[in-house]
């Protein structure tokens, strides 16, 4: 027979995760009034009436305007007070930083970027990057900063926020990202690697699915983001779609990480620069070769634009690369089964020369069920998206995750979110 304390603690079990589930209704629009929360949850309205009271005196929801009337009176609408907090968030890439703050309900408030080189070390880095963070929200909203995501152009081992390794970020390699902007900001934080929050980006413009998708992003490297069902699929310990050091057929060019013959290699858009200036100093003509000997040395974005403008060196380096991008996500398609691909980054921004390309080698070297219904597109391309996939992460991580360890504290706490305990269903 069940003790009094064992209902009891049933009891309290069954009222936290009914008001997590209420304001988790409230905060993404499945519900927005007492009735409609009512007739979701099957909860009666006089323990709807308490669970919404109690989320409104913790601070969570407030009454909103009058809604739409079905006959009687018109019931008032519930908002989830998404300004109670800051995310901040830092894109940090292999040329620059990008910074932006968020509200809670994932709109971005304000954003600023710099050129930087990342080989600087993350001493140097990170505190640019903080003071940049830092100017935004002295002149934002005076809310407490709720969470911290952090996005770097390498490998993550997203358990504890390190980098493993990466290739293009000499001294980064097992440095505490997470515990840096945790002691500046005294909130958690999140570290993963920067196509993550690319993909995450693309998950928030298309909020009503559930996309099984891949973002690949073709920059200076080359990597690719996983959603499956929407969630990001990071595989056991944070490698899932590093895709820029699978090995290519047939090439020994040399590759940053220590190996040869890696796609990025071949492919990225720093591989790209070394094959252009190699053929520019062989006797190459045209815009791109006038632009070197004028001094503007060509970079991912000038060989993509010159592409588009007709240069023959540029279409040349820039169809090979999508070649080869092409054969090494045909095989992602026939494993992973995606229903999009987003192609992202400078040297995609060639548009539809890259674009044809990759479907071409996608649609010759995959199977037709995986094709079947499989879309290949262009990134929006707006500077803005690595700030949302970032803000999207930690929303997850705090509202989906971990939100009933730290919901009765009235804001997330480090201890709380990176606990080890299961968190309750909501």
């Amino acid at each position: 027979m069940a003790t009094e304390s064992t209902l009891r603690f049933g009891a309290q079990t069954d009222e936290m995760t009914s008001l997590l589930r209420i304001v988790n209704m409230v905060r993404t629009g499945e519900a927005m009034t007492r009735p409609e929360i009512g007739r979701v949850t099957g909860l009666g309205r006089g323990v709807v009436t308490q669970r919404v009271d109690h989320a409104i005196e913790l601070g969570y929801l407030e009454d909103g305007e009058f809604g739409p009337s079905s006959g009687g009176r018109a019931p008032r609408t519930l908002r989830f007070r998404g300004e109670r907090g800051i995310i901040a968030v830092c894109a940090l890439g292999a040329l620059h930083i990008h910074v932006g703050i968020a509200a809670l309900d994932g709109d971005i408030l304000d954003q600023t970027h710099r050129e930087w080189d990342i080989a600087r070390g993350p001493a140097e880095t990170l505190d640019a990057a903080m003071g940049m963070i830092d100017e935004l929200l002295s002149r934002g909203p005076k809310a407490p900063v709720w969470g911290v995501a952090v996005g770097i152009p390498g490998p993550v081992d997203f358990e504890t926020g390190r980098p493993v390794a990466p290739p293009i970020m000499p001294g980064w390699n097992g440095f505490d990202l997470r515990r840096r902007f945790e002691q500046h900001y005294e909130a958690p934080v999140w570290v993963d690697n920067d196509v993550n929050l690319l993909a995450l980006g693309e998950r928030a413009r298309r909020r009503d699915e559930n996309p099984d998708l891949i973002y690949c992003k073709v920059g200076s490297g080359i990597g690719a983001g996983l959603l499956s069902h929407g969630r990001i699929h990071r595989g056991a310990n944070g490698a899932a779609g590093d895709i820029g050091h699978v090995r290519v057929r047939e090439s020994d060019a040399p590759c940053r990480c220590g190996k040869v013959g890696c796609l990025e290699a071949v492919a990225g858009g720093w591989a790209l620069v070394r094959d252009a200036e190699a053929a520019i100093a062989g006797g190459a003509t045209g815009s791109l070769a006038q632009a070197s000997h004028d001094g503007q040395g060509p970079r991912p974005e000038t060989i993509a634009r010159a592409a588009e403008n007709g240069d023959a060196l540029a279409i040349g380096l820039i169809q090979r690369s999508a070649r080869d991008v092409g054969e090494a996500i045909a095989a992602l398609v026939n494993m992973f089964n995606p229903g999009v691909i987003v192609i992202g980054g400078a040297v995609a921004a060639a548009g539809e020369l890259f674009l044809a390309e990759v479907r071409q080698r996608v649609y010759e070297l995959s199977l037709p069920l995986a094709t079947r219904d499989l879309s290949i597109v262009q990134s929006v391309d707006d500077v803005r998206e690595p700030l949302r996939g970032g803000a999207d992460l930690v929303r997850e991580q705090l509202f989906d995750l971990t939100f009933p360890r730290w919901f009765a504290e009235g804001r997330p706490s480090i201890a709380a979110t990176h606990a080890v305990a299961p968190a309750l269903s909501a």
